[in-house]
C-alpha cells in the first residue's frame, strides 16, 4: 500500500517537517487594567528593569478615539538581561478597542527559532496550512522580524528573530531607528543591524539617545556575590501555562504547526492536562482544560494559569519568596501534579490576579525523550528544607551567565 511521504524542509542543512525549529520562549506580556500598580509588581518588586515606553493613543488615526473614551494608550517593555524585552505590559481596555472584550488578555506567546529565514518562510508555511496569521513584519521597540498566528482560542503565538540587544549602558535604540519597521512580511536577505546603526549615524541619529531606566530600590542584598536590590535575580522566563478550552485540539495545533513535543500528560481529577516542549526542558507550555480555572486560585478574567520565572538558585529561591511575602505579595498553593520536572516553586500574584511561578530548577529531558521517574524527583513540599541534594540536571538547563546587575 502506497503512503504519502511526509514534506519536509532544508532548515539550514537539516531536513525538518517545518522550515523553522523553535529555540525557546522569548517574550510574553499581559494586557492589564492595573498599570501602575503591575508595573510596580514586575518592576521593583520581580526585578524586570524597563527598557521602552509604548503610547498606543498616540497614533494620529488612534488619538481622538482614545481621547473620547477616556483610555490611556500608554505600555511598557521590560528585560531582565540584555534582550530589549522579555515581558511586556500593555493597557487592557486599549487593546479592547480593537478586539471587544475578551478573555484572552495575554497579548502574546513569543517563541524564538534560530534564523530570520525560519520567521518568513514560517508565514508562508502558515498560510498553506490554513493557520489565521495575524500579521508579520518588524516592530519597534525592540526590532525584531516575527509573523504573529493565532491558536484554537484566539492567544497571539509570536515567532520571531533579531531582538535589539540593550548594551552596558543599559540604553535601548532611539525611536527615531523606528524608520526600519516593516508592516508586512519581509522580503530575503535583510541587512545586518551594525550597518543600520552607520545608516542612522548617517541620518544624524543620535544613536545613544535611547530609553535608560534606573534602579530605584537600595542594592542591600548580597546575592551569591553581587549587591543587589533584591535577594535574587531572574535568570529565564517561561513555561506559560494557559487555560484552553479543548486540550486535545490545542496538543494538535502546538504539536503539528509549531512543532512542540509532547513530554507528558497528567491526568488531574480527571482532567487531561498537558505540558509540551521545544527544547531539552521538561516543559515550555502548559495546556490546562478550563474547567480548572475556578480551582487554582487565579483570575477568571483570564486565560493564563502561570507565567514562569526561574531565579540563579534554590537559595534565591526560598528568599525570592520571603521577600515578596514581606512586601505584601499573595501566594497561592497548587498540587505537586500541576508542575512536573519542577521540583520547588511558588505561585505568586499579580495586582491582576495572575499567578507568577518562580522557581530555579527544571528537568532535563535527553536524546531518548523520556523524563526521570516522578519517585525520583524526592521532594517534600510540605517544608522546604535549608538546602536540597543536585540531580544529575542541576544547573544543565539554558544558564544565564551576567553580569546579574
Amino acid at each position: 500500500m502506497a503512503t504519502t511521504k511526509q514534506k519536509t524542509y532544508n532548515v539550514g542543512g537539516v531536513e525538518l517537517e517545518r522550515p523553522f525549529k523553535l529555540r525557546r520562549l522569548g517574550h510574553f506580556g499581559y494586557n492589564v487594567n492595573k498599570m501602575d500598580e503591575c508595573i510596580y509588581f514586575y518592576r521593583n518588586l520581580l526585578g524586570f528593569r524597563k527598557s521602552d515606553n509604548i503610547d498606543f493613543g498616540a497614533h494620529p488615526d488612534r488619538a481622538k478615539l482614545f481621547e473620547e473614551k477616556g483610555i490611556s494608550g500608554k505600555g511598557a517593555f521590560f528585560r531582565y538581561g540584555t534582550d530589549h524585552h522579555a515581558f511586556v505590559l500593555f493597557p487592557r481596555a486599549a487593546m479592547e478597542l480593537r478586539t471587544g472584550p475578551t478573555n484572552v488578555d495575554i497579548n502574546q506567546i513569543t517563541w524564538q527559532p534560530g534564523t530570520l529565514a525560519g520567521v518568513v518562510n514560517g508565514g508562508d508555511f502558515f498560510e498553506e496550512r490554513g493557520v489565521p496569521i495575524l500579521r508579520s513584519g518588524r516592530d519597534m521597540p525592540g526590532s525584531n522580524w516575527h509573523t504573529y498566528v493565532f491558536d484554537p482560542d484566539g492567544h497571539t503565538n509570536e515567532l520571531y528573530y533579531g531582538m535589539e540587544q540593550v548594551g552596558w549602558e543599559g540604553r535601548s535604540k532611539p525611536r527615531e531607528m523606528g524608520y526600519r519597521k516593516f508592516t508586512e512580511r519581509a522580503t530575503l536577505p535583510q541587512p545586518p543591524e551594525e550597518q543600520e546603526v552607520e545608516e542612522a549615524k548617517d541620518r544624524g541619529i543620535d544613536v545613544e539617545a535611547g530609553f535608560r531606566d534606573l534602579e530605584e530600590m537600595s542594592t542591600t542584598y548580597d546575592v551569591e556575590g553581587m549587591l543587589l536590590a533584591r535577594p535574587f535575580k531572574i535568570t529565564k522566563i517561561g513555561p506559560v501555562n494557559i487555560f484552553v478550552e479543548n486540550v486535545d485540539a490545542s496538543v494538535e495545533f502546538y504539536v503539528r504547526n509549531l512543532g512542540f513535543t509532547l513530554t507528558e500528560d497528567v491526568d488531574y481529577q480527571g482532567s487531561r492536562v498537558a505540558f509540551l516542549r521545544v527544547g531539552t526542558e521538561h516543559h515550555s507550555l502548559g495546556l490546562f482544560p478550563l474547567s480548572l480555572r475556578s480551582e487554582l486560585g487565579v483570575t477568571e478574567q483570564s486565560t493564563n494559569a502561570s507565567f514562569g520565572i526561574s531565579v540563579g538558585s534554590y537559595q534565591q529561591l526560598r528568599d525570592a519568596v520571603a521577600f515578596l511575602k514581606e512586601n505584601g505579595v499573595t501566594f497561592v498553593e497548587w498540587p505537586e501534579e500541576l508542575h512536573p520536572g519542577i521540583d520547588y516553586c511558588a505561585y505568586a500574584l499579580d495586582p491582576e490576579g495572575h499567578a507568577t511561578q518562580i522557581y530555579f530548577y527544571m528537568e532535563q529531558v535527553g536524546w531518548q525523550g523520556t523524563t526521570r521517574p516522578r519517585k525520583l524527583h524526592g521532594l517534600s513540599l510540605d517544608k522546604w528544607p535549608e538546602t536540597v541534594s543536585a540531580a544529575s540536571d542541576t544547573f544543565a538547563d539554558q544558564q544565564f551567565m551576567g553580569p546579574l546587575g
